[in-house]
């Protein structure tokens, strides 16, 4: 039986997935991937490689852990190695403005979706492209629904953008 090698940057996360493990007795190993130092002249590890890295990483104060994540799943493709939610997954899981590319290039329907950056750009942008219409605020990087917002219109939006509520 391969070695499991589970990438994460989440404890919390690994009980039941030691549980599944030890119960069918399969041999496993956790990569912690909050930091940590890896020689990528070097071939990784054979097995089976298993992705649970998180976008709601920086709520755990592990803000570049999805960056060090994508530099460890690029070594492992790069060496042939079977992983199971790669590059590919974690991009998706970290980006909303590419997970909706991707839905769409699939003939998924999305929501409207405009992206801005800055508090005078998409104060700006309501206004342009939103006008007298609630508005979802949605970061391009979150995790577990933060920082989604719902104004009922694009006057709210910017009342909130400049109020002391701004995060």
């Amino acid at each position: 039986m391969p070695q499991i090698h589970v990438i994460h940057e989440n404890p919390a996360w690994m009980p039941p997935f030691a549980e599944a493990f030890a119960w069918r007795g399969l041999p496993w190993r956790e990569w912690v991937l909050d930091r940590g130092v890896f020689d990528l002249s070097a071939p990784p590890p054979e097995g089976v490689w298993y992705s649970r890295m998180s976008a709601s990483a920086h709520t755990r104060d592990h803000r570049y852990a999805p960056e060090l994540a994508a530099a460890v799943l690029a070594w492992l493709e790069r060496h042939g190695r079977r992983v199971v939610n790669g590059g590919r997954a974690l991009d998706l899981e970290i980006s909303k403005v590419r997970q909706y590319a991707a839905l769409e290039a699939a003939g998924i329907a999305v929501p409207r979706t405009v992206l801005a950056a800055g508090k005078p750009e998409v104060a700006e942008a309501a206004h342009r492209h939103f006008p007298g219409q609630p508005i979802v605020l949605k970061p391009n990087r979150g995790g577990k629904g933060l920082g989604v917002r719902l104004f009922q219109g694009p006057e709210a939006l910017a009342a909130w953008l400049d109020s002391p509520d701004y995060e």
